[in-house]
């Protein structure tokens, strides 16, 4: 891991911190999308008792040398993500794959982030950098996986992260 980031109030990017804990079916402990239930505003809008899939958000800061090489720049926790990786195709994970995270925590992935528009809020331009298309025509999504917290515990800056495959067969993560 390379970076961990919360924040207690609804704001597009969260600021890096020392240490993160996550809480077992929760989230993040202090974060303002931990719950059982959805914490994403529009889905909340929608049907406020779903389950929180999206308990954990995790991004490949590699996706920031490739915005960077297209001109923009963003930094860990800018889009909001809780957990930084360096070295982890987190886009090809499939559904269900145990991340184990420092020496406790577990989060199980359950699809992928659907960027909004936000995205352009926080950089003009940036949702076509993390959503686009593929030689098929098929939609592209970019910015993370998002994920449950299977068992708790503190996480840091620097801690490894251990990917666990699901029996198979494995199905693609698809957005959450």
């Amino acid at each position: 891991m390379t970076a961990v980031s919360s924040n207690g109030t609804y704001s597009f990017s969260k600021p890096n911190r020392a240490s993160i804990t996550l809480l077992t079916g929760l989230g993040v402990e202090g974060d303002v999308h931990a719950g059982v239930t959805v914490k994403h505003r529009s889905r909340v809008a929608q049907d406020p008792t779903q389950p929180n899939l999206r308990q954990v958000h995790l991004i490949h800061e590699e996706l920031f040398d490739e915005v960077r090489a297209a001109g923009f720049e963003v930094a860990p926790g800018e889009l909001g993500e809780n957990v930084t990786t360096r070295g982890i195709d987190l886009l090809g994970l499939p559904v269900g794959t145990l991340l184990r995270l420092g020496a406790e925590a577990v989060v199980e992935v359950t699809g992928l982030r659907n960027p909004c528009l936000q995205i352009d809020h926080f950089q003009d331009g940036l949702l076509k950098q993390v959503v686009g298309r593929d030689d098929l025509g098929n939609i592209v999504r970019k910015a993370g996986v998002m994920s449950v917290v299977r068992a708790g515990g503190v996480v840091r800056p620097g801690d490894p992260v251990k990917v666990e495959l699901p029996d198979g067969p494995h199905r693609p993560l698809d957005r959450v």
